[in-house]
């Protein structure tokens, strides 16, 4: 079954196509990764999909219904949660009720969203965290926060913008197994990453967006060794002198 599917998707900022005609499909169950250059337009496909910005063509389908021109907050009910690649948590709240605010999506009762707060800590790590205020976590500890915050919303399909980004080996070693996990309790993930040893970890399959177009698709080892992929990420003839050099730089 297909969980999510775009068909066509556009938009432009003045003359600039920042997402231009993306077609793509994620299969329930997969762990789906998003990569490209900077200024590819992942982040501004990421909007589209999950309704923070509207399309100006092309639809958007989520568990088999069209949620084009839906609010965010609608398509997050239906299923749909997504993280941001800037982490802004409240910070004056603790992590357990910055959790909470995810969890009161699906339930009404303060004690009860605050005790699912407490399970989801525990799956990213966060359990000793719980009674610190935001603002007192390390980067790595806002990355796992945004994370919970996001799955307490109880998603069908997460889209994780960079969860990786600002960490270091060690911090991103300790959370690759927590997106593994997410994805093997039955959680869809498509993730922007920009960390290609935990994308050739993690992904099942790999997308390539350049110009805010999709250039290529396929299986992580595939996509290292497309000439496409290698030229939007190096320039233009680098493919050529790699293979000219026997793959030397």
């Amino acid at each position: 079954m297909t969980m999510l599917k775009a068909a066509g998707l556009s938009i432009r900022f003045g003359g600039v196509a920042a997402v231009d005609g993306v077609s793509l499909a994620v299969p329930e169950g997969e762990l789906c990764a998003l990569i490209g250059p900077n200024g590819a337009g992942k982040t501004t496909l990421f909007a589209l999909l999950s309704g923070f910005l509207a399309p100006q063509s092309g639809a958007v389908e989520f568990d088999g219904r069209t949620v084009t021109g839906m609010k965010p907050h609608a398509i997050c009910a239906l299923g749909l949660a997504r993280t941001f690649q800037i982490v802004q948590p409240f910070a004056a709240q603790s992590v357990r009720e910055n959790i909470a605010v995810g969890a009161h999506l699906r339930l009404r009762s303060r004690r009860d969203a605050l005790a699912f707060a407490d399970e989801v800590a525990r799956r990213v790590g966060l359990a000793g965290e719980l009674d610190k205020p935001a603002s007192a976590l390390t980067i790595a500890g806002r990355k796992r926060l945004e994370l919970a915050r996001a799955l307490a919303t109880r998603p069908k399909l997460l889209l994780l913008d960079e969860v990786l980004a600002g960490l270091n080996p060690q911090e991103i070693d300790a959370v690759v197994p927590v997106v593994r996990a997410i994805r093997d309790s039955g959680v869809t993930v498509l993730m922007i990453e920009h960390v290609m040893r935990a994308v050739m970890s993690l992904a099942d399959r790999v997308l390539v967006l350049a110009g805010g177009r999709l250039i290529a698709e396929g299986p992580p080892a595939a996509i290292a060794a497309d000439p496409r992929v290698v030229e939007a990420y190096l320039g233009q003839g680098t493919a050529a002198r790699l293979a000219r050099s026997g793959g030397a730089p």
